[in-house]
Order: structure tokens, then sequence, then C-alpha cells
């Protein structure tokens, strides 16, 4: 794609629009600062007043599309006639992960690889909010028990990223592709058909840990410390 000339405006957007393409063309790790900012038709020395370095555009641009990508996952589980089955919510919010993950895989490997790992970062509605908040629904019905609450989001996570992981990289295939929403939803449902009749070891399960769930913590200690 060309250069797009820079008049006036949101330069911060524009220069993230422009990293998002070069993403798209060259991977998360082709492209330089300079090279966005001439896309847009700026000087490096414009687009440093909004972003100091390479790695704060990718930074910024990774939690932009998280976020996005957390919209989706909520405008999925949200569909109409979802409201009041949220197996069939969580399982939506998952095909729409994926979908996502196959649709724009360079742009998905940036994201997962920078904000994701990046404490400083936030971002609303995260992806892990949208499956944490469907699995205590599930919770709510009692279609899952309190015991195996604790940490879920962490092995329905884990087996669709790995699905997506697994298509993204041509390690599986599946034919026709929209199969991909099938076996999604198989890994999902057996998830948690595992989750409902587990057996928990001795003492307590391994409390599984994010970036993103070290910042919601932090974020809880601060209010616990505004209104003590």
């Amino acid at each position: 794609m060309g250069k797009r000339r820079y008049h006036h405006g949101d330069l911060r957007g524009a220069l993230l629009d422009a990293a998002e393409e070069l993403v798209r063309e060259r991977g998360p790790a082709g492209w330089s600062l300079r090279e966005a900012s001439a896309r847009v038709g700026v000087s490096p020395s414009a687009a440093y007043h909004h972003f100091s370095s390479r790695d704060a555009l990718v930074r910024a641009l990774s939690v932009r599309v998280l976020a996005r990508l957390g919209e989706r996952m909520a405008e999925a589980a949200a569909a109409p006639g979802r409201d009041d089955d949220a197996r069939r919510s969580l399982v939506a919010a998952c095909r729409a992960y994926v979908r996502w993950a196959l649709d724009d895989p360079a742009v998905a490997r940036l994201a997962f690889g920078a904000a994701a790992r990046d404490p400083g970062t936030a971002v609303h509605p995260h992806p892990h909010d949208v499956i944490d908040a469907e699995l205590d629904r599930l919770a709510e019905a009692g279609e899952l028990s309190a015991a195996a609450r604790p940490a879920a989001e962490f092995a329905v996570w884990a087996a669709v990223h790995g699905v997506a992981t697994l298509l993204a990289d041509g390690l599986m295939t599946l034919d026709p592709p929209q199969a991909a929403d099938l076996q999604t939803e198989r890994v999902v449902q057996a998830v948690l058909t595992g989750l409902t009749r587990e057996t928990a070891p001795p003492g307590t399960w391994p409390a599984a840990r994010s970036t993103h769930t070290e910042r919601r913590a932090a974020r809880a200690r601060e209010r616990g410390r505004g209104e003590a």
C-alpha cells in the first residue's frame, strides 16, 4: 500500500493504522517507526511526540488490537438467542477468537507477543475478561461447580489458543475452513465437560496467573486502599 499523506487530526491513530498495515504486509518485526511515519507523510520526529520508540508503537497497537478482539468476542457471546445459554455464549466467544487469529495471523502474533506480556498496558475489554464472564455465568447457573471455577479460564484459553495457533501455523488443517468453528466448539465443550467431572488434587490446583490477571489484582489492591 502506498504512502497516505497526513494533513491534520489524529496523528497517533494514523500511525497506529500505518503500523497495522505494515504488520500485515511484513510481519510483526519487519518494519520500523520511520517507515510508519513515512507512510502517513510525517517526519520521525513528529511521530516521537506520540511514541518514544518502535516498541512503544507496538505496545499501543497491541492494546488496540486486543481490545478489538475483546469487543468481537463480547459481541459474539451476546448475540440474540444466547442470553439463557452460557455454554453457547462461551463457544461463540471462543469461535470469534479463533476466527480472528486465522483472519489476521500476523497482527495476532504481534498482539500476543507484546501487550500480553507488558504489565504497563491495560486492555478493555480484554479477551480474558470475556471468557471469565461467561464462565461466571456457567457457575451461577450451576453448570460449573464452585470448586472447578477457579482458574477455569486458563484451561479454556489454553485449549482455544492451541487450536488457533495450530491452525494459523499450518500444523493442523481443516477442510473446509469453516470446520474451525466446529473444532473450536468441540474443544470448548470437552474442556467444560472435563471441568464438571474433575477431581481436585490434594490441596488446590496451581494458581495460574498472567500479566492481565496481575494487572487486575493490582487495580483491586488500589481500589481497596482507596476505600480504606
